[in-house]
C-alpha cells in the first residue's frame, strides 16, 4: 500500500481478505470485538483507491474485487458462466423489478406459463430466493433477488437497477415493446368496451322485466273479473 493506515484498518483488511464472501459491517465489527470499523472501511478505500484491486461495498456487503479498467487482463482466466436463457432472464428481471413476486405475478407479467426449472436455474446461480409466502388464498411462494445478484452486476442496491429509459438507450429493450404495449392497451380499451356494452345490455334488459311485471300486474284483476 502507498500509504500507511491505523492498525484498525489492517486488521479489517486481513479480516476481508481471509473471508469466503463479502462481509457486512456488523460482521466485521463482530469478528474484531465489536470495534467501531465504519473509519477504518473508509480509510481502506482511500488507500487503494486507484490501485490494481479496491475495497468495494455492494448490498451492505464489503469485499476487495479487481480495478474495473483491468478486469479484461483477467478475463481468460475467469470461468465463464453458462449463458443464461431468454426466459430466465427475463424471470431475472421480473422478479428484481417486482420483488416479492410469485410464479402466477411473474407468467401474468411474461404472458406465458414459466417453467419451474428456469426458477431453479436462477436459484442455483444464488440469484433468486424463495423469500416467504403470499398471505393470499394458497399462500404461493414468493421470490426475490440475494446480495449475490446486486454483487454480481456491481449494484449497491436495487435503486440502483436502469429505468426503462436507460434500457432503451443501452438498447436493452425490444424496439417492438412499445407496440407491444400499445396492443396490449388497444385490448385492455376491447375488454372495457364489451364489459359496458354487457352493463348497457343487462340494464336494458332488466328495465324490460319490470315493465313486463307492471303490465301483468294491470292485467291480473281483469282477469280475475
Amino acid at each position: 500500500m502507498t500509504q500507511a493506515v491505523s492498525e484498525l484498518a489492517r486488521a479489517v483488511e486481513a479480516c476481508l481478505f481471509a473471508a469466503e464472501q463479502p462481509m457486512t459491517q456488523e460482521q466485521i465489527s463482530a469478528h474484531l470485538g465489536d470495534a467501531d470499523v465504519s473509519g477504518a472501511l473508509a480509510e481502506l478505500v482511500a488507500a487503494y483507491a486507484g490501485r490494481g484491486v479496491e475495497l468495494v461495498e455492494h448490498a451492505r456487503r464489503w469485499h476487495f474485487r479487481t480495478a474495473p479498467d483491468l478486469a479484461h487482463l483477467l478475463r481468460r482466466e475467469k470461468d465463464h458462466a453458462r449463458r443464461l436463457s431468454r426466459a430466465a432472464t427475463e424471470v431475472l428481471a421480473i422478479v428484481a423489478y417486482h420483488e416479492p413476486v410469485s410464479r402466477a405475478e411473474i407468467e401474468a407479467i411474461r404472458g406465458v406459463q414459466t417453467s419451474g426449472g428456469t426458477l431453479d436455474v436462477l436459484m442455483e446461480a444464488g440469484w433468486v430466493r424463495v423469500a416467504g409466502r403470499r398471505e393470499v388464498p394458497g399462500r404461493p411462494v414468493i421470490y426475490a433477488t440475494t446480495p449475490d445478484f446486486l454483487v454480481h452486476f456491481g449494484l449497491a442496491s436495487r435503486k440502483d437497477l436502469p429505468g426503462i429509459d436507460e434500457l432503451k438507450a443501452a438498447g436493452l429493450l425490444d424496439p417492438v415493446d412499445d407496440a407491444y404495449d400499445d396492443m396490449v392497451a388497444s385490448r385492455e380499451d376491447e375488454r372495457a368496451a364489451r364489459a359496458a356494452a354487457l352493463a348497457d345490455a343487462s340494464s336494458e334488459a332488466a328495465e324490460a322485466q319490470v315493465r313486463l311485471a307492471e303490465a301483468e300486474a294491470l292485467e291480473s284483476p281483469g282477469e280475475r273479473a
